[in-house]
C-alpha cells in the first residue's frame, strides 16, 4: 500500500521485484507450514519430539524452509526502505509549503494588557 502511494520519482524500480521475492517466499512458507502440519497429523501416536519419526519430518521441513527465510532475510530491507521512503513523502492531504517569509510583528504597536 505504501509502495502505490509514493510519488514516482520517490520510487525505486528494484522495490517491486523485491517485493515480488518476499511474496512468493511467504506463500511457499505457507505451503510448506501446511505440508508439515499435515505430515506431522499423520504420524503415530507414538512419534512425538525426540523420537527419529518425528525429528526426520521436522528436520525435512526446516530444510525445505530455509531458503525461503534466506529471501526474506536478504531481501526484507526493501520493506524499511519503503517504510521510510513512504514517510519521508510529503502528504497529499498536507498544503504545500509556503515560500513567503511569515509578516514580521509590529514592534511599535502597544502591548495588549
Amino acid at each position: 500500500m505504501q509502495l502505490r502511494s509514493l510519488p514516482t520519482a520517490a520510487v525505486q524500480h528494484r522495490w517491486v521485484y523485491h517485493l515480488g521475492v518476499l511474496r512468493a517466499a511467504l506463500d511457499r512458507l505457507d505451503e510448506l507450514t501446511e505440508q508439515w502440519l499435515e505430515t506431522r497429523d499423520s504420524l503415530p501416536a507414538n512419534a512425538q519430539p525426540g523420537t527419529p519419526e518425528f525429528d526426520d519430518a521436522l528436520a525435512e521441513y526446516h530444510a525445505e524452509s530455509w531458503s525461503y527465510l534466506d529471501d526474506w532475510a536478504t531481501h526484507s530491507q526493501a520493506l524499511r526502505e519503503i517504510n521510510t521512503a513512504a514517510r519521508n513523502a510529503p502528504s497529499p492531504l498536507a498544503p504545500p509549503p509556503t515560500t513567503a517569509p511569515a509578516p514580521a510583528a509590529d514592534r511599535r504597536a502597544p502591548a495588549r494588557k
